[in-house]
């Protein structure tokens, strides 16, 4: 069985899944990931799922879920992309690791579609930066999951 990573924000909307996305793409093969909310949305942001449709990932089919849905299951590592979650974050069983890696949260964006979307691409782009090298410390050994 694979170590799980669960990635928590408040809404589960946006940064969340992009996280959940661009690190099951890039070490989906060493770990199960999943993503969940201390206060779901309801549902996933369609500029979050264009944004990483840009960039060759599919969160389309991705739920907004509650992250008491996961109490009951093996969650080695716990990962919060919002200050709101990681004051909420619960401990898991078999949680070995918790991080913190915030991010703004594009949902908020103003502007004219062509800026909002700018917004999106900016995070998603952040995101990827730091959960490409987390999975690259994986995949050489040197972070555990």
């Amino acid at each position: 069985m694979k170590p799980s990573v669960l990635i928590l924000c408040t809404g589960n909307s946006c940064r969340s899944h992009m996280a959940e996305g661009i690190l099951r793409a890039a070490a989906g093969e060493l770990i199960e990931v999943h993503s969940a909310g201390s206060k779901p949305a309801g549902y996933v942001h369609p500029k979050a799922i264009q944004v990483l449709q840009e960039i060759g990932i599919d969160i389309s089919a991705h739920t907004s879920k509650h992250m008491n849905a996961f109490l009951e299951q093996s969650i080695t590592t716990v990962i919060t992309v919002c200050g709101n979650a990681d004051q909420a974050c619960p401990m898991y069983p078999g949680q070995v690791n918790r991080h913190h890696w915030g991010f703004d949260d594009p949902a908020h964006a103003t502007g004219t579609e062509d800026e909002i979307l700018a917004q999106f691409r900016r995070v998603r782009d952040e995101i990827r930066l730091v959960f490409g090298a987390y999975a690259t410390g994986l995949r050489e050994g040197k972070s555990l999951p």
